[in-house]
């Protein structure tokens, strides 16, 4: 997962991006030409963009760039990360240092994800 500050996002091109409302049910979109999808995160208690990031990963097959804005806690990237979320842009204020060691705490996992489908005991030696 990259970790980029509220600046970098500012002055990243908006060419092929769909901001998407968290209330948007992903499943009515036509996605064509779309190489990356801002989920919102309006409050860190509120989590339909997860819901959102599992289902263009899982169910529609998104292979662009899935990008959390918003209310992006530390806590929170690891989950995001295992539903399908690329990148995370941090709030100003919050340390990019921090949020990578949060990041590097967990070296893999035992469950399946959304992009890494097959748990751990499944996958060949």
């Amino acid at each position: 997962m990259n970790i980029i500050t509220a600046q970098e996002h500012q002055a990243a091109s908006k060419s092929g991006v769909l901001e998407l409302a968290n209330d948007v049910d992903p499943r009515t979109l036509d996605l064509s030409g779309v190489t990356r999808i801002d989920l919102q995160f309006p409050a860190f208690t509120d989590g339909r963009a997860y819901s959102q990031a599992f289902l263009l990963r899982r169910r529609l097959a998104f292979e662009g760039e899935l990008r959390a804005t918003g209310d992006v806690l530390i806590d929170q990237l690891v989950q995001m990360k295992r539903t399908g979320i690329d990148v995370a842009v941090l709030k100003d204020g919050v340390d990019a240092s921090a949020a990578q060691r949060q990041l590097d705490r967990y070296a893999g996992f035992y469950q399946g994800s959304a992009v890494e489908t097959k748990p751990i005991f499944a996958k060949s030696a």
